[in-house]
């Protein structure tokens, strides 16, 4: 059995009121781990304890040492890779080759942010001979770092290494669902000689992402997760107008027109729906096809739906996992009803597999629904699950208009061999990331983020670390005179 503990001012220990909380597999709904609960008096201890860091030894670190810690943690990821894929897939279902990928990805991002961080250079303005004017970027202060279940420790490396490389201290709390792998990757930090405080670990519920949000000794909250808690955080931090950055989901539309390569566009079609049983704020779980080849299209992925191995994320053969929890089970299973009685046909899918080995866990059968209009609620809300939803539309000009028709923008996908219609479309999609000809693949030398609802703020990229700090002008006049203005 695994246990975990708070990490605070450079020390592991347990909660204040000794709470734990039970961590399921969502494989078999086994207690996999006792993972300690923190309370709001807990976080308190860790931002006091980041706070002081910030304020002392941390200050008078260098780029030079951010970006070797950076580089030295991602040694680390890879040296503990299969240890941390392995608590990847017991924690969140997802196929072992998956998580084996994401620590693969996890220690590119460090080490993409340690070059960054170390070409780093104050930019010097044209000014007068005796003046020294210089543009600076400097660290924001305190970091309180709020992570999702889906991807543990790739979304928290995304908040984790341009914080620390931009010379931030940081409170990290994970996803009460899924805190395994981030508990390691802690253990990871404290064999580093770092100051206590600068790194903090709290794994708790609402409340500390709240005191997160809410305390006027954290300067940036950064967020990834659900559009209620999003705006919970944003209203919070308004208390001392901290820092926000905010990724909230998507409904994607994965838009195929009829001069596509179908055999592509098919199989790319379940990739972007059933990767990690469609629990990636990414999905391209919105399917518009073109009418002219809508039922041919319906038809191929309907060939393929029952021939996806479902099953435990450690057996070579599954390609694709259980969703991560009962709640999000139910609300999967609810969504698939609602859309059936709104008129969407049920091509396959929608319940449990069949089988003993599936009746403890939270297993869904890949789903797609067809003749789905977009005025229904299952074409609006995010699923968050292994269901296609697939519309028909009839011109360019219509695609776009539906695609654009929803609050979120995240991520969208153009099939086409026509490089004038991807390049109109793809300028045309309000969308953070607009895919043409394929789904899914990201770098950390490229931004990630939405518009409208999908959050606010990007990571990744150079603006990913931009996030992390503030701009300041230093004017330095080295012959001041006077200038005899006023009473002389």
């Amino acid at each position: 059995m695994i246990q975990t503990q708070l990490y605070i001012d450079g020390q592991w220990q347990s909660p204040i009121d000794q709470g734990t909380r039970a961590i399921v597999s969502p494989a078999d709904e086994s207690v996999i781990a006792q993972a300690a609960e923190a309370t709001r008096a807990d976080a308190r201890l860790a931002i006091a304890a980041a706070r002081r860091a910030f304020d002392g030894p941390w200050r008078q670190t260098t780029i030079r040492d951010r970006a070797k810690l950076l580089n030295k943690i991602a040694e680390l990821i890879d040296r503990d890779a299969e240890k941390l894929a392995h608590l990847e897939s017991l924690n969140t279902g997802k196929t072992l080759t998956e998580s084996r990928t994401d620590m693969g990805d996890i220690a590119a991002t460090f080490r993409y942010f340690a070059g960054l961080v170390a070409s780093e250079a104050g930019a010097v303005n044209e000014a007068p001979h005796h003046v020294i004017s210089r543009t600076l970027r400097e660290p924001v202060g305190v970091c309180g770092l709020i992570t999702p279940w889906n991807y543990p420790l790739l979304q928290a490396a995304w908040k984790i290494a341009p914080a620390l490389g931009a010379g931030n201290t940081v409170v990290i709390k994970p996803s009460n669902l899924t805190p395994l792998t981030t508990h390691h990757f802690t253990q990871l930090v404290a064999e580093l000689d770092l100051p206590p405080g600068v790194f903090n670990l709290v794994t708790g519920g609402a409340e500390v992402g709240a005191e997160l949000a809410e305390s006027l000794d954290v300067d940036l909250v950064s967020f990834t997760g659900g559009a209620f808690a999003g705006e919970s955080i944003m209203k919070a931090a308004t208390g001392n107008f901290k820092r926000i950055g905010l990724e909230l989901g998507g409904k994607n539309p994965n838009i195929v027109f009829a001069d596509a390569d179908l055999d592509a566009a098919v199989d790319y079609a379940l990739n972007a729906a059933f990767f990690h049983a469609g629990q990636v704020c990414s999905a391209g779980s919105r399917l518009m096809v073109e009418d002219s080849i809508y039922d041919a299209f319906i038809g191929r992925l309907a060939e393929r739906l029952p021939r996806i191995v479902i099953g435990n994320g450690f057996h070579g053969e599954t390609r694709m996992g259980p969703v991560q929890s009962a709640q999000q089970h139910e609300k999967i299973l609810g969504m698939v009803q609602a859309g059936i009685a709104e008129g969407a046909r049920l091509v396959h899918g929608g319940k449990r597999p069949p089988g003993d080995v599936f009746k403890q866990g939270y297993w869904l059968e890949p789903t797609l629904l067809a003749d789905v209009t977009a005025q229904m609620k299952i074409a609006k809300e995010e699923i968050f699950g292994p269901v296609i939803t697939a519309e028909r539309f009839r011109s360019e000009a219509e695609a776009l208009r539906a695609a654009n028709d929803t609050p979120y923008g995240l991520a969208a996908a153009v099939w086409t061999r026509d490089l004038d219609k991807a390049n109109r479309m793809s300028r045309a999609l309000r969308f953070g990331t607009v895919w043409v000809n394929d789904y899914h693949p990201y770098f950390p030398e490229a931004p990630w983020g939405g518009y409208k609802a999908s959050g606010i703020g990007r990571e990744l990229a150079r603006i990913g670390l931009d996030e992390y700090t503030e701009l300041k002008h230093s004017y330095i006049n080295l012959a001041p005179k006077a200038m005899g203005w006023f009473g002389a």
